[in-house]
């Protein structure tokens, strides 16, 4: 490490130019992380939220809310198979609501209409107001990303092309679903919004997207033979089941991880280079009696000492970045993200330097200091 730390002081410039190509390379990597986390976040925040562990869904649906329709009478039959503490009825559905009962296109907000049932386990935290209530079921709570629109407590707005009124009764947080602000109704109330169209219920007695269940070693298979026409899964897997989640994701980590290949080979040539020009200088320490496990540490110590010093400040850009963005702007870095692709930058810098390690342990002293060939 001395040896290590007495050449970075010597060659500051050199090592500078270093330092700026790996910060921003760790800059980049993690303002790709937090943006895709918080696309993530925006799609699927409330089935992340909710205090479910698996989910029942129409078979054939793929885990998806739209394609799947059941009938509320499975509820009280899932309640009673092995494992399962409690189930509960979803429904999902788009709309747009229209402020202060207006028709004009700028007064247009896209939502998404989840329905629950008042009081159970699926009804999220209120943050202000009021949660839902069976003796009020035109009252909704919503997301307080919809104050950003010019919602507030108390307001009643419409639904685009239905009569259909509803009244803000409670704000929540963090509830968004598909990328919109998430509206939980309660269930008789959403089926009026989701079934308007006569047939769209397909004569279905009560019906409804899915079935959430709370519940440990819960055996999916088991779940589905029990419950007639039904596909039973995780929680994890029904967030991956909705529309161009997984697309969107994949494209994220794909950019990623070539951000990742690129920047080890461009450290990685960074070392090889330096190392090449430094071939006299291990070959005079060989000479002396240095040792090739002395001179492997110092480079490695040399590339760990590099690779915090710039890991950090692209930690620090990264959240200096994160305070001037856009409010709307999907970005939500969290610290095990920081530390998770923090440590794979660091073992993509060490591993880089393996090939300099490698050049080292080859160099023979007489030929280094030009006395053989």
């Amino acid at each position: 490490m001395f040896l290590a730390l007495k050449e970075l002081m010597h060659s500051k410039m050199k090592f500078l130019m270093i330092v700026i190509i790996f910060v921003l390379v760790a800059w980049l990597v993690f303002i790709l992380s937090g943006l895709g986390n918080g696309l993530s976040t925006l799609a699927a925040s409330t089935f992340q939220n909710m205090k479910a562990d698996y989910v029942v869904f129409e078979q054939g649906a793929q885990s998806t809310m739209g394609k799947s329709l059941i009938s509320d009478e499975l509820v009280a039959q899932a309640e009673k198979l092995s494992n399962v503490t409690a189930a509960s009825p979803m429904g999902s559905t788009m709309a747009t609501a229209l402020k202060g009962n207006s028709t004009k296109n700028e007064d247009k907000v896209d939502i998404a209409m989840l329905g629950i049932l008042p009081g159970s386990f699926l009804e999220p935290t209120v943050i202000e107001g009021k949660g839902l209530s069976i003796a009020n079921p035109t009252g909704v709570i919503v997301n307080k990303t919809m104050k950003d629109e010019g919602f507030k407590l108390g307001d009643t707005f419409q639904l685009d092309g239905s009569t259909q009124a509803l009244t803000i009764i409670g704000f929540v947080d963090n509830q968004t679903y598909n990328h919109l602000s998430a509206v939980f109704v309660s269930m008789s109330e959403w089926r009026k919004i989701a079934f308007a169209a006569p047939g769209s219920d397909k004569g279905i007695a009560g019906p409804i997207n899915a079935i959430m269940l709370q519940g440990k070693h819960i055996d999916p298979t088991y779940i589905s033979s029990k419950l007639s026409n039904t596909d039973t899964v995780t929680r994890g897997a029904a967030i991956h089941g909705m529309p161009g989640y997984k697309e969107e994701n994949g494209s994220i980590m794909m950019m990623l991880g070539f951000l990742l290949a690129i920047s080890a080979f461009v450290l990685g040539v960074f070392f090889y280079v330096i190392t090449m020009q430094k071939t006299n200088q291990f070959g005079v320490m060989k000479a002396i009696g240095a040792r090739n496990g002395f001179l492997s540490t110092a480079i490695v110590s040399q590339v760990v000492v590099l690779s915090l010093t710039s890991i950090v400040i692209g930690v620090l850009l990264t959240y200096g970045t994160a305070a001037i963005m856009p409010k709307g702007m999907p970005f939500k870095l969290e610290t095990n993200l920081v530390i998770e692709y923090s440590v794979i930058l660091l073992v993509i810098a060490v591993l880089s330097s393996l090939v300099s390690v490698r050049k080292i342990t080859k160099i023979d002293p007489l030929k280094a200091l030009g006395r053989a060939e």
